[in-house]
C-alpha cells in the first residue's frame, strides 16, 4: 500500500493495554510436535532410544496442547479470528492437535498410563477432535462463501486446513476400530472413518487445484505464505496414511472380500497418491528454496506436520509392500522432519518471547484525542475511518477494529472515535489483516511499507435479503 497524503483525523490516544493474543495457527506447534512422536512408531526400522525420544516428545505435545487450549479460550478471540479470512482457515489446527495427541496416547502412552487409561484418553480426544473437525470443515467454507471476500490471487495452502481434520480423524479412528464393541458399532466406526476420508480427500483435491491455479496465473506468493504450500503434502500424505490404517482395521469389521478390497485400495491407491505427493514436495521445496534466498520470515506455518504426514504415509506403504525403497525413504524423511522440528522449536520460542513483549494496545477514542506526536514518524502508522455502508456513508463510532499479523496474532485493537477514525502506531513493515466488527464483520488484507503513514478505510453494512 502506498502512503497517503490526504488529510486524516488526529489519531486517538492509547489508554489501555491488554494481554497478547495469538491465533489458532499456533496449534500447528502441537501438530508438528505430535507427528514427530507418532511417526517414530510407524517407522519400518527401529533405532536405539527412538521410542523413548518419541514418548518424551509426545508428553511435550500433550502439555503444549493444554497450555494453548487454556490460553486461547481465555483470550476470547474466536469472533475476531472467524472474521479474518486468513486466520479462520487455521481453525482446522486445534482439531488436528487433539487427534494427534490422542493417537499418541494409544501408541506411546500405554506403558506410562496403562491400556485402559490410554484408550479412554484417546476416545475422548478423538471424539472431541472429530466433532470440532467436522464443524470446521463445514463452517469455514460457509464463511468463505457468505462473509469473506477474496481477490483472484487469494488462494493459499491454508485453505486446506479446514478440510484436513476429517482425514486425520479417519487415520486415527482406524486405531480405535479394534477396540470398539464388535458388531454394528465397530462397523459404523469403520464406515464413518472411510466417509470422513472421502470428505477430506475430495475437498483437498479441489483446493489443491485452486492453489495450483493461483501459483500458475499470479505472482509468487509473499514469503510468509510460501510455507503453506507444504500443507498440500500433508493432505496427500494423510490420505495415504488413512488408507493404510483403515485397510489394517477392515478385517475386524468387514467381510473377507471387502477387507481384501480395502487392502488393494490401500496399496494401489496409496502408491498413486504418494507419487503425486512427491511432485508436490518438489514444488514446495523449490518455492521454499527460492524464497529463502530473499529472506523467509518466521510464522507458525513453518511447523513440520505436512512432512511428518508424508513419513507416516511412506511407512505405511513400506509395511504393506516390504519395499526397501519406501523403507529408506521413510527413514530419510523422518530424519529431515526431526531436524526441521528442532529448528522450528528454536525459532518459535524466540518468536513467542517477542510476541509476548509486544503487548497489543487497545486504543479508545470515544472521550479524548491525543495531541500529535512527532515521534510517530519513526515507524509506519496505519489509520483510517470506518463508515456505514448506507447511502450517507456516515462514520461509525465505537466499532472494534482489530489488526492481525500474517500469523493471525493480534497486533492491536482499536475502538473508533466519534468521527469513525482509528489508528495503529509503532508498526513494522509487513502484511496485515484489518478486521472491523460492529455490523457483520468486514475483513481486508493490506501491505504496510516502511515509509510514512498509510490510510485504510473500511465500510460496514448489513447484508441485504
Amino acid at each position: 500500500m502506498n502512503p497517503s497524503s490526504s488529510a486524516r483525523p488526529v489519531p486517538p490516544a492509547a489508554d489501555t493495554t491488554t494481554r497478547a493474543v495469538f491465533g489458532p495457527s499456533w496449534f500447528a506447534a502441537v501438530m508438528g510436535t505430535g507427528i514427530v512422536a507418532n511417526a517414530a512408531v510407524t517407522l519400518p526400522r527401529s533405532f536405539p532410544g527412538l521410542r523413548t525420544f518419541a514418548t518424551v516428545v509426545w508428553l511435550g505435545a500433550a502439555l503444549l496442547l493444554i497450555l494453548l487450549a487454556v490460553g486461547y479460550l481465555r483470550q476470547r478471540a474466536l469472533r475476531v479470528h472467524a472474521a479474518d479470512p486468513v486466520a479462520a482457515q487455521f481453525f482446522g489446527a486445534p482439531p488436528v492437535a487433539l487427534l494427534t495427541v490422542g493417537a499418541g496416547a494409544l501408541v506411546l502412552g500405554r506403558p506410562l498410563i496403562g491400556l485402559e487409561a490410554a484408550l479412554r484418553l484417546d476416545w475422548a480426544l478423538w471424539s472431541l477432535g472429530t466433532v470440532l473437525g467436522l464443524v470446521t470443515a463445514c463452517t469455514v467454507p460457509y464463511l468463505m462463501v457468505t462473509r469473506h471476500r477474496f481477490a483472484p490471487d487469494a488462494a493459499f495452502g491454508g485453505w486446506l486446513m479446514p478440510v484436513v481434520p476429517p482425514m486425520v480423524s479417519a487415520a486415527t479412528g482406524a486405531l480405535l476400530v479394534p477396540h470398539a464393541p464388535a458388531g454394528q458399532l465397530r462397523l459404523a466406526l469403520l464406515l464413518g472413518c472411510y466417509a470422513m476420508l472421502g470428505l477430506g480427500f475430495v475437498a483437498a483435491l479441489l483446493v489443491l487445484a485452486m492453489i495450483y491455479g493461483r501459483l500458475v496465473h499470479h505472482d509468487v506468493p509473499a514469503a510468509t505464505v510460501v510455507p503453506t504450500v507444504w500443507i498440500g503434502l500433508g493432505a496427500l500424505g494423510q490420505s495415504v496414511t488413512a488408507l493404510g490404517a483403515l485397510a489394517a482395521a477392515a478385517p475386524s469389521a468387514l467381510p473377507a472380500p471387502y477387507a481384501r478390497g480395502a487392502a488393494v485400495a490401500a496399496l494401489l491407491g496409496g502408491v498413486s497418491v504418494w507419487g503425486f505427493a512427491m511432485l508436490w514436495l518438489a514444488l514446495a521445496a523449490g518455492l521454499t528454496a527460492r524464497t529463502v534466498r530473499g529472506g523467509l520470515p518466521f510464522a507458525p506455518t513453518w511447523w513440520s506436520f505436512p512432512v511428518g504426514a508424508c513419513v507416516t504415509a511412506t511407512s505405511a506403504l513400506a509395511a504393506r509392500t516390504g519395499s526397501e525403497l519406501f523403507t529408506w525413504a521413510a527413514v530419510v524423511l523422518y530424519v529431515l522432519v526431526v531436524i526441521a522440528w528442532m529448528v522450528v522449536v528454536s525459532r518459535s520460542l524466540r518468536y513467542a518471547a517477542g510476541h509476548m513483549r509486544r503487548r497489543p494496545v487497545i486504543e479508545h477514542a470515544r472521550r479524548r484525542v491525543a495531541e500529535p506526536d512527532a515521534r510517530r514518524g519513526v515507524a509506519p502508522v496505519l489509520r483510517g475511518t470506518v463508515r456505514s455502508g448506507a447511502t450517507d456513508g456516515r462514520p461509525v463510532s465505537e466499532a472494534r477494529v482489530t489488526l492481525l499479523d500474517p500469523a493471525g496474532d493480534v497486533v492491536g485493537i482499536a475502538l473508533t472515535a466519534e468521527d469513525g477514525s482509528y489508528t495503529f502506531t509503532g508498526l513494522e513493515a509487513d502484511q496485515y489483516t484489518v478486521v472491523a466488527a460492529g455490523y457483520p464483520a468486514r475483513a481486508a488484507s493490506l501491505t504496510l511499507d516502511a515509509a510514512g503513514q498509510d490510510a485504510f478505510d473500511l465500510t460496514l453494512a448489513h447484508e441485504e435479503g
